[in-house]
């Protein structure tokens, strides 16, 4: 399978259909063992755990900058020293290529 985090995000506006859950299931083997489908396979999702608050803010804005230069957003919830990162793209209201792209460039991050 091709590197995903080498790939660039293309703008998706619905019209296209989301990805099968074989489908999804296949590029999920693409990413971190921590990277969970959910039962209806319409998102994917990480929790994260970082030993302080300053790393958990900093892993944010690091998930904030691939959001940005990807223009693809995640759903994104953080504490003291975790996070939670889902994928799903809203406008085919299940999962594309672009979540997987943007979930293997996070886990590039911590590499």
């Amino acid at each position: 399978m091709e590197d995903l985090s080498a790939k660039k995000c293309k703008p998706c506006e619905g019209g296209v259909p989301a990805l099968t859950p074989a489908q999804a299931e296949e590029m999920l083997a693409g990413l971190d063992g921590g990277w969970m489908l959910n039962d209806d396979a319409t998102l994917i999702e990480r929790a994260f755990t970082f030993p302080a608050f300053s790393r958990t803010i900093a892993f944010v804005n690091a998930v904030a900058y691939i959001a940005t230069t990807e223009g693809h957003h995640p759903f994104v919830q953080f504490g003291y020293g975790d996070c939670r990162v889902g994928y799903k793209t809203t406008a085919i209201d299940g999962l594309s290529e672009n979540d997987f792209i943007c979930a293997a460039k996070i886990d590039r991050l911590l590499s």
